[in-house]
């Protein structure tokens, strides 16, 4: 009788044959080397998979008690509501949180799939529009879960997500506007390759057309989704012939810029001009005047994400997971109907 040993001998013998490899390439993936190519490893993990072969006894590499939150920038005030979130949840699970930030708004950088792979989380949190599917397989391969938090992208279906409702956030605070009685609106988005910019700039775009207003395309600006950004395209509208008299920012950082073009042209807000951001950042409720904004709810979107995490670590759902969580309008100081029409 083939004890277990010449079993797992002959499991990867076959593999090894099947991937045109080295049994110690094989040695190599099984033990999160990185001196093996993507391809490779993906096709090795592929025909382990298929072949039904099983670790050391049967388990898997024991899993680190931590959660990887990975975001690829952390100057982003609200990066921190998140990460209050991840660590909320974390700490009632007895876990860590560990930190990693690489590559792009769409994507992490390669070198972090190694990096992960040998760390082995219970989870990972990812800040992202989207994930590689090459990543994807990865991360299941070695039976670990990923949720992709939302308020920049439109994930793949197939990846579990947390997001917000961003078409109603742009709708409600375009409505704030036109009930107060403005009708020169402008919109300044994110960048025009991320969802969310187009999601909070369609709701602005129904809620004008709904009112029977008309868009000056002067009037609509994309911009980065910080500060100087914000500044620069404010600037850009206050500086035409017929200037608005409200703007939507489409964050609360960009709004922060808008305040301060406004100031620079010697406008005051909101008797001059109305100014609406997006995020309610804690900042939001200091600045003068305090900021009508848009709640998106992050630091809960952090919460989801890492409750959803853990629950795919201990089982496989039929249907792949999505959440939208409900946005709303929170009205201070910086909104007032316009001085003239």
């Amino acid at each position: 009788m083939e004890t277990d040993a010449a079993a797992e001998r002959v499991t990867l013998a076959l593999v090894a044959e099947e991937a045109g490899v080295s049994l110690s390439t094989i040695s190599k993936v099984l033990n999160g080397r990185t001196d093996v190519s993507a391809a490779t490893r993906a096709r090795v993990e592929t025909l382990l998979a298929a072949r039904g072969y099983e670790r050391r006894g049967g388990r898997a590499a024991p899993k680190a008690e931590l959660i990887e939150l990975v975001f690829h920038e952390l100057d982003s005030i609200w990066s921190m509501e998140l990460i209050a979130g991840v660590e909320t949840v974390a700490k009632e699970h007895g876990l860590s949180v560990v930190l990693t930030v690489s590559g792009s708004r769409h994507s992490p950088d390669p070198d972090w799939i190694e990096g992960v792979m040998r760390r082995r989380p219970v989870g990972v949190v990812l800040v992202f529009s989207d994930l590689a599917p090459e990543y994807r397989e990865r991360l299941r391969s070695r039976a670990i879960p990923f949720v992709i938090v939302d308020p920049a992208g439109d994930p793949s279906p197939d990846a579990p997500s947390v997001g917000s409702a961003n078409w109603s956030g742009g709708l409600m605070a375009t409505r704030h506007l036109i009930e107060l009685g403005h009708r020169r609106i402008a919109a300044i988005t994110g960048p025009e390759d991320m969802m969310c910019s187009l999601a909070r700039l369609d709701g602005y775009r129904s809620a004008m057309n709904s009112a029977g207003l008309s868009i000056d395309p002067a009037y609509v600006r994309f911009g980065d989704f910080h500060v100087s950004g914000g500044r620069d395209r404010a600037g850009e509208l206050l500086a035409l012939d017929a200037p608005p008299t409200a703007i939507f920012a489409g964050s609360d950082l960009q709004a922060l810029g808008a305040l301060d073009a406004a100031r620079a042209f010697g406008l005051r807000v909101p008797e001059d001009v109305s100014i609406v951001g997006y995020d309610d950042i804690p900042l939001a409720r200091w600045v003068t005047p305090r900021l009508t904004t848009v709640h998106q709810p992050l630091k809960r979107m952090g919460e989801e994400a890492a409750r959803l995490v853990i629950r795919l670590s201990d089982e496989q759902p039929a249907t792949t997971p999505r959440m939208d969580l409900a946005t709303s309008l929170v009205v201070r100081e910086s909104t007032a109907p316009p001085a003239s029409a």
